[in-house]
């Protein structure tokens, strides 16, 4: 990593003796930055400060320069996660990681890949209970599961169990009793996060979904229901499973002591 003013502080705390060796390594970890050519500034230190991976999102890149940025985050940490990406984006950068023998987990519901050449995650004994009101809802769903496992939880999922038919959702919830936390995703009126918040002592994480057509349609209605719910729960922006997952994972990990 190149030497900047952040890094220098760093070691100049090391040299006075204001920090121990690792707890030095750490945050040198923190800050390290990767440039990939003109295009892109990698924080591969993200996961060191914040716990959270740093996730390339394949929306509006060029394949190309997709391509690079993923191969490079991949060499650098040995595991890179693409977000969103097209199924040709998706085929240039399975036919470069097989050139260069990485490998690549296409998670094809969640519109993410994983690629990796070290060895699998390291269990943080986190649990995320993951919830959908409809089937439209499972791919904010498993963008969350992806990126909550990718964070050492595991997960516990169940899916269409909406609140048309709210005697699905009790078998659902037994199941998952051992979630620290739980993502709840609905679209159209978005009621479902509301009453899993009303019947567990666990945070409840609501993804309102852009389902639904006509007045307050696209999941503005669901976001307003969220938004307005008398159940106490925390809400993310319309689609946005990867923001719920990280955000459970954080809750789920702290919870479990990692």
């Amino acid at each position: 990593m190149p030497a900047n003013r952040s890094l220098e502080e760093v070691l100049e705390r090391f040299r006075e003796g204001n920090l121990s060796r690792e707890e030095t390594m750490q945050e040198i970890s923190g800050l390290r930055l990767e440039t990939v050519g003109e295009l892109a500034n990698l924080d591969l230190g993200r996961r060191y400060r914040c716990g959270v991976p740093e996730v390339i999102l394949a929306e509006g890149k060029d394949t190309r320069h997709l391509t690079e940025i993923a191969m490079a985050g991949v060499r650098s940490t040995g595991r890179c996660i693409v977000s969103r990406i097209r199924r040709a984006q998706y085929k240039t950068l399975s036919a470069r990681a097989l050139e260069e023998g990485v490998r690549i987990t296409c998670h094809e519901q969640a519109g993410m890949v994983v690629l990796s050449t070290a060895g699998p995650v390291v269990p943080t004994g986190g649990v995320v209970g993951i919830i959908t009101a409809g089937t439209s809802d499972i791919r904010a769903a498993e963008e969350a599961r992806v990126i909550a496992e990718e964070m050492g939880c595991r997960t516990c999922t169940a899916y269409d169990v909406g609140a048309a038919g709210i005697h699905r959702l009790f078998p659902a919830l037994q199941k998952c009793l051992d979630a620290h936390v739980f993502v709840v995703a609905a679209g159209r009126e978005g009621t479902l996060p509301a009453i899993v918040a009303g019947l567990v002592d666990q945070p409840v994480i609501g993804v309102p979904i852009s389902t639904g057509y006509g007045y307050m349609g696209k999941g503005q209605a669901a976001l307003a229901s969220m938004l307005q719910s008398c159940s106490v729960l925390a809400v993310v922006n319309i689609d946005a499973g990867f923001t719920a997952g990280a955000f459970a994972a954080r809750i789920a990990n702290m919870a479990a002591g990692s």
